[in-house]
């Protein structure tokens, strides 16, 4: 079985040790992976999986990224590890597995890179390097009290008032670069 497996399966004996059953989160895991029709009909799969329905492929919502904090925070439970899921320890956890992924670039020309992921080897260790990365961002934020997906979307609000697209688009200098301090 592999991770995913093994991680719904803590969290599903977690919840049958907390509630004595398997609630809704193990019903929509097994259904999931099996790629069924819910309750009520429509697919359901994983985050970012097109049978979940509304909405591109690998779009995440808000559910969504709640489900996968609950399932990160229950799998670190499982194993008493929440003394450990510090602000400071997520975020330097957070830039290891950033660096990891990195390291798979380093030496790369753009072209190479760019041809990354036709290597299923490669391709799956970079899938496996942004999974780490995403699950350390999601505790982080889950630890500190960040709604992630309300802070990129202010995010990108700003900086499309920051780079208006006919500054970049009519060739006209732009008053400050990308990297430029907010």
């Amino acid at each position: 079985m592999g991770e995913a497996g093994e991680t719904a399966e803590v969290a599903e004996t977690a919840e049958v040790a907390e509630t004595g059953e398997v609630g809704e989160m193990g019903r929509q895991e097994r259904a999931g992976e099996a790629g069924e029709a819910g309750e009520s009909g429509e697919r359901r799969g994983r985050p970012g999986d097109p049978r979940c329905g509304g909405g591109r492929p690998g779009a995440l919502t808000e559910p969504d990224v709640r489900a996968l904090q609950r399932r990160l925070a229950e799998f670190a439970a499982a194993r008493n590890w929440q003394p450990y899921h510090t602000p400071k320890n997520l975020a330097v956890a957070l830039t290891v597995e950033a660096a990891e992924l990195v390291e798979i670039f380093q030496w790369l020309t753009p072209e190479e890179s760019a041809r990354v992921m036709d290597d299923p080897q490669q391709a799956h260790r970079v899938a496996d390097e942004v999974a780490d990365v995403l699950a350390y961002l999601l505790q982080f934020c889950e630890v500190v009290g960040v709604d992630v997906l309300r802070a990129l979307s202010d995010k990108i609000d700003r900086n499309e008032l920051r780079f208006p697209p006919a500054e970049r688009a009519s060739g006209g200098p732009a008053t400050r670069d990308r990297h430029s301090p907010e």
